[in-house]
Order: C-alpha cells, then structure tokens, then sequence
C-alpha cells in the first residue's frame, strides 16, 4: 500500500524552471511516523533557503530524487497520518521545517511532550535546530487562530533575535548606526524591532526600493528609510552593514560609501537572489556570514538552552502586539492559497519579487 502525494521541485541552478512531481511516500516502517503536510509559508526567506542552498546544506534536508533538483525547506503544520513510533499517535499536529510537497516520513528520536527530533541518517550531519518538531498540543505558544502569523514570522523572528543578539554581543563592533538592506522583509523587520531598544544610542536605517519606502517608513521601527539608489546620502559616522538582500550591487554601494566608517559586514540573506555576486575587494571589512544556528549554539554554552527559549519567547510575545496591535492590517495581510497551479503562481510571484511587504503567503499542496 502507498500514499499518492506530490512534491514541489525546482532546478537548483534556475529557481525559474520548477515543476509538480507525483510522490508516493509509502507507510512508515517501525520506527516512522508519516506527516500529511497540511500549510507552510513562503517568504522571501525560503528564496534565501534556495539561493544558500549548496554553500549552508539547505538542499541536504529534503532531497529530491533528481540531484539537480531541489525541495525548498519552508516552515508549516503537518498532521500525523500514519505512526510506527510509540509516544505519537495518528492525528496529531506538529509544527516544524517541512519540505514544499504532502508528505514527509520523518524517524522520530527523544520523543518527548514537547516534540521530537528526526533522526533520518541523512539529517544527522545537519545543524540540529532544523530537526526539530514541535508537538501543538504540548507547545505553550501555540495557538490555533494564530498559525498564520507563526509561519511567517516565528522563525524568521528567532533570526532576526539572533542578529540583534550578536551585534549587541559584540558592542555593535563600535559602530553607532546599523544599516538593514531589503528593509521591508520580514527578517529585516523583525531585526529593527530587536535593535530598537530604548536603552541604546543607536540609529537604525533601512534600505529598500522606491516602491516599498512607504510601507518600510509606516513601520516605525527604523529611525531612516533610504531608497537604495541613495545610498551616498547616509550621513551616518560609522555603521554596521546587515545585508538581508545578497544585492552585490547595494553591497558594493555601501561599502564604497562608507569605507572604513563600515565596522562589520554582515551576510544573513539572498532575496536578491539574482544580483547575487562574490565581495572580493571591497573597501571597509570583508562581509561575514551570519549563521543563526552558530549564535544559538554560542548561547546554549553561556546561558542554557531554556534560558535561550525565555528570551526569544518574551520579545516574540512584545512582537506579536505590535504585529497584531491596532496597526497590524499595515505589517501583515495573510493570503492562502492551495492546490498546485495556484501554489506554483504563488512561488513564481515571489522569486520575481512581486509580492507585496505586507502580504504574507500561507500555502497548501493539498487540492
């Protein structure tokens, strides 16, 4: 017996040329728990996801059978459709780094209240953060109407902590001013909201087009919103550069303009996926990838993994009362979108960059 399902796959080296393919995942074995994918997001972070794919092993979690192809991880709620693993039983609802397809077998270890970890041999060498999987029912933030908003925000807001987090660890590298390029993502947003904090002296700019300014300034959470033709206008002393849209053409604006004034260079992602290009060159530090799982991994050291969770989980929650606050219509617009024509509409909108900043995308495989 085997389940009919789909997956979503795309060229790796032309994000344009993806296509549905029929999947049969089969029953789980002893072992096995067999997930029904139910939504996921998609955001300018999963076009990161497929952009670092090769350089950060994003491609290694799903597989495809086709090498040359790929499953972009995106973040969703899948439903347990058939379970060969005592302590997680049919029906249960999981949240947790999926494929874009129906289906996923996972092969869960240290099954606890909370959730679980996959233990497929293919994910062992992956970055452990990734392999998890929350179990609704035992999650304390979780919450049924808000599933939306923990799609498209909660992981992205964890990085966006994680940023926040190394700048002030490293006394933002001297610098008075942090610059945030594709300032009206989600990520970028989220940093800003982090930065923000009233103890600090520190002004935080945000780079973005013409066409996304308004709703960019409508935030309120950067102090100056420059157009990125304007770069050469930023009178700022010194700053830190934290390149959200992987543009070697902002990059190399930035830092051009600011030399030795730029204290560090930060690469965190790539929704510029087309503009993409090598940093050999440039004046002022040489940028620097950030990987949230090696900041995370340096706080489990100094602090603890529990006391890591309780920091993010209090400032998700003053997050999410801005997010759904009586301004919430001008940060967030949820559209959901199902079935696979409408899904591959939805993806192709978002690699072109046709998305609107306040608009977030929660879509379904499923007919």
């Amino acid at each position: 017996m085997s389940v009919a399902g789909c997956d979503f796959l795309v060229d790796k080296r032309d994000f344009k040329r993806a296509r549905v393919a029929v999947a049969t995942p089969g029953l789980p074995a002893a072992g096995q728990v067999l997930f029904a994918i139910d939504t996921f997001a998609l955001t300018a972070n999963n076009i990161t996801y497929a952009a670092f794919g090769d350089a950060m092993q994003y491609w290694n979690f799903f597989p495809a059978t086709d090498p040359a192809e790929g499953r972009i991880p995106v973040w969703g709620f899948a439903d347990v459709v058939a379970s060969q693993c005592e302590g997680i039983a049919v029906g249960e609802r999981f949240y947790g780094y999926f494929p874009m397809s129906t289906h996923l077998m996972v092969q869960p270890e240290r099954v606890g209240p909370g959730g679980f970890a996959d233990g497929a041999l293919h994910r062992k060498a992956l970055h452990a953060v990734y392999n998890q999987y929350l179990r609704c029912s035992g999650d304390p933030g979780y919450r049924a109407d808000q599933e939306a908003q923990q799609m498209l925000l909660r992981p992205l807001f964890a990085t966006s902590f994680l940023i926040d987090d190394f700048l002030a660890d490293n006394d933002f590298f001297g610098a008075a001013s942090v610059i945030l390029s594709s300032a009206s993502s989600k990520t970028a947003y989220g940093s800003a909201f982090c930065l923000k904090h009233p103890a600090r002296n520190l002004r935080v700019i945000g780079l973005t087009s013409e066409g996304n300014k308004a709703f960019v300034e409508r935030l309120g959470v950067y102090d100056e919103v420059v157009t990125y033709d304007a770069v050469a206008s930023i009178t700022a002393q010194s700053a830190v550069y934290v390149d959200m849209s992987g543009s070697a053409a902002v990059r190399f604006a930035t830092h051009h303009h600011f030399g030795d004034r730029l204290k560090h260079s930060c690469a965190v992602g790539g929704t510029h996926w087309e503009d993409l290009g090598g940093a050999a060159g440039l004046p002022g530090p040489r940028p620097t990838l950030f990987f949230a799982p090696a900041q995370i991994k340096k706080r489990n050291a100094d602090w603890g993994a529990a006391e890591l969770q309780k920091r993010i989980g209090a400032a998700w929650l003053a997050f999410m009362q801005k997010v759904n606050g009586a301004e919430s219509e001008a940060w967030l617009k949820v559209r959901q979108v199902r079935g696979e024509d409408a899904v591959a509409q939805a993806y192709r909108e978002m690699l072109d960059g046709g998305t609107r900043p306040d608009e977030g995308f929660i879509l379904s495989l499923k007919p």
